[in-house]
């Protein structure tokens, strides 16, 4: 057996993860093959946020089994973790590995080829699982902006998630190991990187030494080769001055903050178990634009949630107006069997969730109209990451979507003169390449 196919679904971080896999089977010989061909192994890294993403995980396993009946069929990640003996029951499956051991995956593989049907089982207790699984980059990513998983596990147990349960509790990676994985992807031609976690706001507190998100953005941002560093979704309450600090004074930190606040009022706030209300956001907001001014803060919405009236959402609806987003991303509150919000009285009907969604996104839209707007007629610096019948397209550092005719390189950052609204972002035309 000699070729390999992956198939991710969800988050950031198992796009990472998949990367760190890839590069353990190029490292032990194995070709990598598109998930669509018909390859010796399959390796299919789940997601259950939802149940939804359950059903997904388990479609692809059986869309895999039916591209190539003989392969051995590997499944991995947050779903893997929740329910192996469910995975292990569809037909095909000859390894189940949840969220930790991923560095074993070859070896795994190599045991169920060798194991005349058996099932390899690498699953563990996650919640006993305390230091951070540091697997070395050793293969570099196809996309332009390279995402570098620094924090795994997550103890805020919001009533609606899973991911606790299915990630464990808070590990951190040490700040040499961040360094050195990033002088990789710089010295590979990556201008940006992406922190990535799982609940990246906690970094460093297993370590009990004071080390925070601040450090670990230190240990990067004097890189020879760095252009920017952006870091992924915190929870707002976990902004640190010092993180602040960096945002508005170092130039290679992208003015973007992804909070999420996934509701407007504070009685859904309080059954989701988020730990703040309605007016501690607003105000950390505005320190936020106080401290950094023209940052975008981007963030997530669910609606729906079990016992929001209609008049708790028209509530929402005002005050998250009122708190102007860069962009918005909006969910349907969906029942994930095992948390405490599924069992829930008063569960939305799932039309009324739909309207919500579709009120909630149009919002949404206009918001991101207006923020984008403020940037017409301004040259900015946009990272071109991808390019779709002649037209590129990349982002700023406030992560606006840039599209352009114009000729440029994919993975270059040059000044763009941003000039109407367009699509979901704005169109610009290329004034110069950035000199490094």
């Amino acid at each position: 057996m000699s070729s390999v196919a992956f198939v991710t679904l969800g988050c950031k971080v198992n796009q990472f993860e998949t990367e760190v896999m890839e590069g353990l089977f190029k490292e032990a010989g194995y070709e990598i093959l598109p998930h669509e061909a018909k390859a010796d192994i399959y390796v299919i890294n789940t997601c259950s946020v939802t149940s939804l993403g359950d059903k997904k995980s388990r479609q692809l396993i059986r869309r895999v089994q039916r591209q190539n009946p003989e392969a051995i069929i590997a499944v991995t990640g947050c779903y893997a973790q929740i329910a192996p003996e469910q995975i292990k029951a569809i037909e095909g499956v000859r390894v189940v590995l949840g969220t930790a051991n991923r560095s074993r995956i070859v070896e795994y593989v190599e045991q169920a080829i060798a194991g005349n049907g058996r099932i390899i089982d690498g699953v563990t207790d996650i919640m006993k699982v305390r230091e951070f699984e540091d697997i070395p980059i050793l293969d570099m990513p196809t996309r332009t902006r390279a995402f570098l998983k620094i924090q795994e596990g997550c103890n805020n147990f919001c009533s609606y998630c899973i991911i606790p349960y299915t990630r464990g509790p808070l590990r951190s990676r040490p700040l040499d190991s961040i360094r050195r994985e990033a002088e990789k992807l710089l010295a590979n031609g990556f201008k940006e990187i992406v922190f990535t976690g799982i609940h990246l706001g906690a970094y460093g507190r297993d370590f009990k030494d004071g080390t925070d998100l601040a450090d670990a953005a230190r240990a990067v941002l004097d890189l020879p080769g760095l252009r920017r560093l952006r870091v992924g979704s915190l929870e707002s309450i976990e902004l640190s001055p010092e993180l602040l600090e960096l945002l508005r004074e170092h130039p290679r930190f992208s003015h973007h903050l992804h909070l999420p606040l996934q509701a407007g009022s504070d009685y859904v706030l309080e059954k989701m178990n988020r730990h703040y209300n309605r007016e501690e956001f607003a105000q950390l907001l505005a320190q936020v634009r106080q401290a950094v001014p023209g940052v975008a803060v981007s963030t997530d919405i669910i609606v729906g949630f079990p016992g929001e009236t209609e008049e708790m959402f028209a509530e929402s609806l005002a005050y998250i107006r009122s708190l102007r987003f860069a962009r918005m991303h909006v969910f349907p509150y969906s029942p994930r069997t095992g948390t405490p919000a599924a069992s829930m009285p008063n569960q939305v009907p799932d039309p009324v969730k739909k309207d919500r969604v579709h009120r909630l996104q149009k919002l949404g839209e206009e918001m991101s109209e207006a923020f984008c707007s403020e940037y017409l007629g301004t040259t900015q610096q946009v990272l071109f990451e991808t390019c779709h019948e002649g037209q590129s397209n990349g982002l700023t550092d406030t992560y606006i979507r840039v599209y352009t005719d114009d000729k440029v390189e994919l993975g270059e950052i040059y000044h763009v003169s941003l000039q109407r609204l367009y699509k979901d972002g704005v169109y610009g035309k290329i004034v110069s390449a950035v000199q490094i």
